[in-house]
C-alpha cells in the first residue's frame, strides 16, 4: 500500500460538535488538500450520517480513535459502525487509568488484554494500534511502561501508533522506537514541538525542533502506511495549522 497523508480531527475537535459544523468542517479540510482523516473528538453522530458527509466532502476515513472499553464490550457494534465509514484500523487514544494504577503490572496486564481484544479484531479483517502519551516513557526496574506494553503483547496483534511529540516530551527517540517496530506499525501521529518563551510547544510539522529526516526514513523502512498529523495546541487557527503542516510535508517528499 502506498503511503498517505491524513488530518486527525482531534486538531479540529471544537469546530465538530454538531453535525452542521462537522460537515462544515470536513469540506475546509478536504478544499485545504487533505484527502483522509483520523476520527476522534467529534460530537455524537450517526456513523450512516458521517459517512455520507465524508463521502460528500469526498473524504476517507484512515483510522479511528475508539476508547479500549467499547472495543472490548461492544466489539461487533464497533466493528459494524467501522465497516459502515469503511475503515479497517482502529486505535485507542491512551491507556485507561485502571491499569495505570497498577504500575508495571498494569501495563503488562493490559498488553495480555488488549492482545485478546486485538486478534478478535483482525480475525475480522480489522487492525489494532495503541497511541502513546508521554507517561509510558515512565521507568519500572529499567524498563519503560512502553517497553513493557510491546514486550508483554502479541506483536502480531497488537501495533504501534507512535506519537513523535510524545516520545520526544518523554525524553525518547521517535526515529528509534519506529525502527523498533518494523512491521508493527502502520499508523503513525506527526506531531512537532518547538519552544516559546522557554516552554514546549506543539507545532506544525517542519515549524519545530523535530528531526525529520530520520524520523520520515525510519517510518518508511518500518511499513508505516498512514502519516496521521495530530496538533492537540495550535498557536494560531488549527484549520491554518493543518494547512501549513501539509504544505511543509509535502516539501519533505511525502504526498
Amino acid at each position: 500500500m502506498a503511503t498517505q497523508l491524513a488530518a486527525q480531527l482531534y486538531t479540529v475537535r471544537e469546530f465538530m460538535k454538531t453535525p452542521k459544523d462537522m460537515a462544515s468542517s470536513l469540506k475546509k479540510i478536504r478544499d485545504i488538500g487533505w484527502e483522509a482523516v483520523q476520527l476522534s473528538g467529534h460530537g455524537p453522530i450517526k456513523p450512516q450520517e458521517l459517512r455520507k458527509m465524508l463521502d460528500d466532502a469526498g473524504l476517507s476515513v484512515c483510522a479511528t480513535h475508539t476508547s479500549f472499553e467499547r472495543m472490548r464490550d461492544a466489539m461487533d457494534e464497533v466493528m459494524e459502525e467501522h465497516r459502515i465509514l469503511g475503515c479497517k484500523n482502529l486505535a485507542i487514544g491512551g491507556l485507561p487509568g485502571t491499569y495505570r494504577e497498577d504500575g508495571a503490572a498494569g501495563y503488562a496486564r493490559f498488553a495480555k488484554e488488549a492482545s485478546e481484544v486485538a486478534k478478535k479484531l483482525a480475525e475480522n479483517g480489522f487492525t489494532w494500534s495503541y497511541h502513546n502519551h508521554s507517561f509510558e516513557l515512565e521507568r519500572f526496574d529499567g524498563r519503560t511502561a512502553l517497553a513493557i506494553l510491546y514486550e508483554e503483547s502479541d506483536p502480531q496483534y497488537f501495533l504501534g501508533e507512535i506519537d513523535t511529540y510524545w516520545i520526544q516530551h518523554g525524553g525518547g527517540d521517535s526515529a528509534q522506537w519506529i525502527s523498533d517496530l518494523k512491521g508493527r506499525i502502520k499508523l503513525l501521529h506527526l506531531k512537532d514541538m518547538g519552544i516559546v518563551n522557554r516552554q514546549q510547544v506543539m507545532t506544525e510539522i517542519g515549524e519545530g525542533n523535530l528531526n525529520w529526516p530520520r524520523i520520515l526514513s525510519a517510518a518508511a523502512e518500518s511499513g508505516v502506511e498512514w502519516y496521521i498529523v495530530e496538533q492537540d495546541v495550535c498557536q494560531r487557527d488549527p484549520f491554518e495549522s493543518l494547512a501549513i503542516s501539509l504544505r511543509n510535508l509535502k516539501a519533505m517528499g511525502l504526498k
